[in-house]
């Protein structure tokens, strides 16, 4: 496992902090928006600064505005899926192995999903990492690192309010090198693969909200 650039106690704060706010923005999540404010103030300031920005913009701005930019932004765009084996796997038979194997990692970690919870979704992830098993989670993150990465560049240009929030995860992350790049080029070039016999139901999702937030 590579070498990353902050301690655990760094990621932990950071991944879950993420994880919060890349979820829906229902009443509970606003209500928590002030005890975010005050984890990520302890956070160093390149990881910090995207995640206030965040806080920021879901503070100030209506919750119905919010929800309404959060569906545009991550439910009608493909570039847009939070789940994170769509990029790698597209709508093909392989996301269905793809979840299994995510499924018994956190099977063999303790952690049981309910049945609105598909295991590859980016907030489940980066619960998972944060707060059960760092390692494991990482190695999920990094293995779907291109997807993470184009889910970056749309959050960019579309000039999201998400944005800062993603940028604060990849910080933690070692530079992209050789195959990663290629497979983030890829991805741009040709999107993800597509394949319209027995999908069901490993075809691009709609989103699953996790009961009561991802924290």
């Amino acid at each position: 496992m590579p070498k990353l650039k902050y301690p655990p106690d760094v990621l932990t704060r950071t991944w879950q902090a993420t994880s919060m706010l890349m979820d829906y923005p229902d009443d509970e999540l606003i209500s928590h928006l002030n005890l975010l404010t005050e984890v990520v103030a302890t956070l160093p300031t390149k990881l910090s600064t995207g995640l206030q920005q965040t806080i920021d913009h879901l503070s100030t701005h209506p919750i119905y505005e919010s929800q309404s930019n959060y569906v545009d932004t991550f439910d009608t765009r493909r570039r847009g899926c939070l789940f994170l084996t769509y990029f790698s796997n597209g709508e093909t038979r392989k996301r269905g192995m793809a979840l299994l194997r995510i499924k018994q990692v956190y099977t063999a970690a303790g952690l049981v999903l309910t049945n609105d919870q598909l295991p590859d979704h980016l907030c489940v992830v980066l619960e998972f990492a944060a707060t059960t098993n760092q390692q494991a989670g990482l190695k999920i993150i990094l293995d779907n690192r291109a997807g993470l990465e184009l889910l970056r560049l749309h959050l960019n240009e579309t000039d999201s309010p998400w944005r800062g929030a993603l940028e604060a995860v990849c910080a933690t992350l070692p530079a992209l090198k050789g195959k990663d790049h290629e497979a983030v080029e890829q991805l741009i070039a040709e999107g993800p693969e597509d394949e319209e016999v027995g999908l069901s139901p490993y075809g691009m999702p709609d989103l699953l909200r996790m009961p009561g937030g991802a924290g």
